[in-house]
């Protein structure tokens, strides 16, 4: 049962449906990401190819989802009057229709990630519930690993039956992808009490730090790549007009995304997750032998290891590098998760030891942030 352990405050008197006045707008509250520190002899360029890449996933990754649907999915919220109310997470099917076609939009580019529904919770590494009152959200990239199984990772708090838009923009987030209009490279100058004041009006009725948030702050430079602004992107606000002071345009002039997939956003995310090679096509890799990692910053390399005998074996990256690995077992052709290393911004190498079986097959997928020097990093298992 998905109930928090004690009732939170509710934001509105009661759970219902926003209806946006003429000229405003619902927008999406992501959910903060407690931002990465680094150890002293960590250098600035390093640093940045971390955190560019740190919550994107490995190119190959499929992404199961799960929307909440059983009778005690959802919470205890304590109302406007004191008293408190179960509010379910559960959603309409035109609801989940709705989402399901933003996972199809992203799917129909070719990426090399992978949607899957499944039925239950445990099985799912993207958890949706559809609570009004509690706005549209998601966690970004893979943060949505460190949430409980009974938990959201996304919520859509109004309707978006015919709001594609919404469900787009929200799993962009959980590909890694943040808000485009806090681009530091934007060039955006607000007339801050004038969105402040905005955005505490219904639909969104936001308190001052989460328009702070999710509105004027600015993204770090060293979580940017590219240095340019998108202002077609699915991952951009509309604003009525006179929020913006800079560019001088939209003094006068509201500024409307077309609220589908822009050109960049399409060749942004297929760079990063580009379509994948079958299986068999992948090099393998040698018992005993390590392989030189010829790839820049942000590439991926996949290989196939096919043990002979069955017993404990380690992996493990030489050179000073970072880098993510994931080993997953190809079961009939779907590749199950066996197990994964980070060593991003540490002084160590990727690192696993696991029990392999004879006759089975594996994949290892390495990613590469940040290499000292190239052509000096390895990967071998013995």
């Amino acid at each position: 049962m998905a109930r928090n352990p004690a009732p939170r405050k509710s934001s509105t008197a009661l759970p219902r449906k926003r209806t946006a006045q003429p000229g405003y707008f619902h927008y999406c509250n992501v959910r903060p990401s407690t931002p990465r520190s680094f150890a002293p002899g960590v250098n600035a360029d390093r640093a940045s190819a971390i955190n560019v890449l740190s919550d994107k996933w490995v190119n190959g990754t499929e992404l199961s989802y799960y929307f909440f649907d059983k009778p005690g999915d959802g919470e205890n919220l304590i109302m406007a009057d004191g008293s408190t109310s179960f509010i379910r997470w559960s959603g309409a099917t035109a609801q989940k229709d709705a989402v399901r076609a933003g996972f199809k939009a992203w799917s129909d580019l070719g990426i090399g990630l992978r949607f899957k529904e499944v039925p239950t919770r445990e099985q799912a590494m993207i958890r949706i519930g559809f609570m009004r009152g509690d706005g549209s959200w998601s966690y970004v990239g893979r943060a949505i690993l460190d949430i409980a199984s009974d938990q959201r990772t996304m919520n859509f708090g109004w309707d978006i039956a015919n709001d594609p838009t919404t469900a787009i923009h929200e799993i962009g987030h959980t590909l890694g992808f943040e808000h485009e209009h806090q681009n530091p490279f934007a060039g955006i100058v607000w007339d801050e009490e004038k969105v402040y004041a905005d955005l505490a009006k219904p639909p969104n009725s936001w308190p001052r730090q989460k328009t702070f948030y999710n509105i004027i702050r600015k993204i770090s430079e060293s979580r940017v790549q590219g240095t340019t602004w998108d202002r077609d992107s699915v991952m951009h606000y509309p604003f009525a007009a006179g929020l913006i002071v800079e560019p001088p345009e939209y003094r006068t002039q509201a500024l409307r995304p077309p609220g589908m997939l822009s050109a960049r956003d399409k060749a942004y995310v297929k760079e990063l997750y580009p379509p994948q090679k079958p299986v068999a096509a992948f090099p393998e890799l040698k018992l005993m032998q390590s392989m030189p990692l010829k790839i820049a910053p942000g590439q991926q390399i996949d290989v196939r290891i096919q043990p002979t005998r069955s017993r404990v074996y380690e992996i493990r990256t030489f050179g000073i590098a970072d880098t993510v690995i994931v080993l997953f077992e190809d079961v009939d052709g779907e590749l199950k998760y066996r197990g994964g290393d980070d060593d991003s911004g540490e002084d160590r190498n990727a690192y696993l030891k696991l029990r392999m079986a004879r006759g089975a097959k594996y994949v290892l997928r390495l990613r590469l942030y940040y290499a000292d020097h190239t052509g000096e990093t390895a990967v071998m298992w013995w």
